[in-house]
């Protein structure tokens, strides 16, 4: 098939890099978004999301007239819907976006189109969902238009990378609606573009990130039993992974992002009782800040007019992206416990989190602390010499939960240096 206009609904993190990298392949695509200021900012050469490279290929986009930004969308031979997928607070899947996105393309839909769905969903939702609104048009799914489900599968802080060199999961609702969606991809995708059904593709990104969260469960567990059994977990991870067959992944704050702390939900949703395993690991991760924010109170006590530094609160190193940040719940935890926590992250300084004093420099967070808290390992943090950080401080406490600082280097020279997972320490 071929393509010349693409309409991308939700211009976040997928659907802005999709967006543009279409536009500089030479194709029209109006990008919208229902947010006024994301509108707005696009349409004034800004960008309102951190994604190393994005802002050359977005401004590239726009200055080829190939990218169009609006608020609504506009007939075209491709729809793409990359809108979020939340969950409420019961852990369902909040469907609301798509189910909106939806109904914005029913006015446009014309035979002979192909509809998208990039947003991580529940099993069934292109044939249960998707296809029955967009039927609603008189058309018929399979028939009339082209309808597939092809899930995003790519790292923040390597998006660009990867949505051209990963594999490329297409799952049609029949098997000619696989095939268009493969024509629409191969455009710029270079890597391996593998057809299934839409239920099937449905799934293979919900079993990816939740087998990534089962597998981190189990390295936060390790790091609870190592302080129960007073070893140091990070040695005997090394140890285990010596074995051929062995390769425990790293204990830490927790698991956040819209994908990893998210997707294991719509398993548990969709079928909860064939779904202990995954509910149990949810069960550990997600409760794996309050772990460690007992680490803090262990190390300080009471806590009530402590001046704590957090360092970090994005869901991962080296992105700017707080959703369902591990970080920032422990920020907030020691916060009502009356702590006084002036929290800096490096990737979005202008950050508003409700309840922490947001500083604007790491000189500026450290500034008459008692307690520095690591918690996420970006690569500015992981190089601070101790001594530069002396000067800064005069705190002489860290409590690091991602074993991201040598402890002697930092006890050179005066740090006092708690680690998660380590039980081999005296505390208090």
């Amino acid at each position: 098939m071929k393509f010349s206009r693409i309409c991308v609904l939700g211009l976040g993190y997928i659907g802005l890099p999709t967006a543009s990298t279409f536009a500089t392949q030479g194709l029209k695509v109006i990008g919208v978004d229902v947010n006024p200021q994301v509108v707005e900012t696009l349409q004034n050469g800004g960008l309102h999301i951190h994604e190393p490279g994005l802002r050359t290929l977005v401004q590239a986009a726009l200055s080829s007239g190939n990218l169009e930004i609006s608020d609504h969308p506009q007939p075209a031979d491709v729809f793409i819907i990359a809108v979020p997928t939340p969950f409420y607070a019961d852990k369902r899947a909040d469907m609301r976006a798509v189910t909106a996105a939806a109904e914005a393309i029913l006015p446009y839909l014309r035979p002979g189109n192909l509809v998208v769905l990039e947003s991580t969903s529940p099993p069934r939702t292109t044939l249960e969902l998707l296809a029955p609104i967009l039927e609603r048009s008189g058309l018929q799914a399979g028939d009339d238009f082209y309808l597939v489900y092809s899930p995003e599968r790519v790292l923040p802080g390597q998006i660009l990378r990867e949505m051209i060199e990963n594999a490329r999961v297409i799952g049609g609702v029949t098997p000619s609606c696989a095939a268009a969606g493969r024509d629409l991809y191969a455009i710029f995708v270079r890597g391996e573009i593998v057809l299934t059904d839409a239920t099937t593709a449905e799934m293979v990104k919900l079993m990816e990130n939740t087998y990534r969260d089962v597998n981190i469960a189990i390295a936060n567990e390790f790091a609870r039993l190592a302080d129960r059994f007073q070893v140091n977990v990070w040695e005997a991870i090394a140890l285990a992974n010596r074995h051929p067959r062995v390769n425990i992944l790293k204990p830490g704050p927790g698991v956040g992002g819209h994908c990893i702390s998210v997707d294991p939900w719509f398993l548990v949703e969709a079928a909860p009782h064939q779904t202990p395993l995954i509910q149990a690991a949810r069960n550990v991760n997600s409760t794996q800040p309050d772990y460690v924010a007992g680490l803090v109170h262990s190390v300080c006590g009471d806590l009530k007019g402590v001046r704590i530094a957090i360092l970090g609160l994005s869901y991962k190193p080296d992105v700017d992206d707080l959703r369902e940040s591990p970080a920032i719940e422990i920020a907030q935890s020691l916060a009502a416990s009356g702590a006084e926590v002036v929290a800096y992250e490096p990737n979005k300084t202008g950050a508003q989190i409700a309840g922490l004093e947001c500083a604007a420099s790491l000189e500026a967070a450290l500034e008459g602390v008692a307690l520095i808290v690591l918690l996420v390992a970006h690569s500015d943090f992981l190089k601070l010499d101790p001594s530069a950080v002396a000067a800064m401080t005069t705190a002489r406490t860290v409590v690091d939960a991602i074993n991201g600082w040598s402890s002697p280097a930092w006890e050179q020279v005066g740090f006092r240096v708690f680690r998660l997972g380590d039980g081999s320490q005296q505390r208090g």
